[in-house]
């Protein structure tokens, strides 16, 4: 299974902020929107990506106002991406060597999507149904 498969099943909604938005705005939109971390998009190009775990680490544990910093102050900005044709094997190492939950998609330098943890965990659980059923239906032909 690719990329461009889980986003064709979860859709390609991308949501964005400015690396001048204060991070408490960020928060809200990350609230609103029931998503774990948010792109930093200027004029087209992935600037950053930031999570809450960067919240919690940059901002919580150092006694910081998410209302007074701002989002490049604490944003990744080594942002590591994956483009649509990459396989679930090469995201699942990816996220593993390099310690990541979101991988936005690239397509032409241009982010089409992102993916998560969770959307390759439920695509290999997808797939491993679909084995053990196609076995099943072997095994008692």
């Amino acid at each position: 299974m690719t990329v461009n498969q889980i986003l064709s099943t979860k859709g390609k909604d991308v949501y964005s902020i400015l690396s001048t938005n204060t991070v408490y705005e960020a928060l809200t939109v990350m609230s609103e929107k029931n998503i774990g971390a948010i792109l930093i998009i200027e004029d087209t190009v992935l600037k950053g990506v930031l999570s809450e775990r960067d919240y919690a680490r940059k901002i919580v544990l150092k006694a910081k106002s998410s209302k007074k910093a701002f989002v490049y102050e604490i944003m990744e900005t080594d942002v590591v991406t994956v483009n649509p044709s990459d396989n679930l094997e090469y995201c699942m190492e990816l996220m593993s060597t390099k310690r990541v939950r979101h991988l936005p998609v690239l397509e032409n330098e241009i982010v089409i999507g992102i993916i998560s943890i969770s959307d390759v965990v439920k695509a290999i659980i997808e797939m491993q149904k679909d084995t053990i059923q196609h076995l099943n239906s072997y095994i008692t032909q």
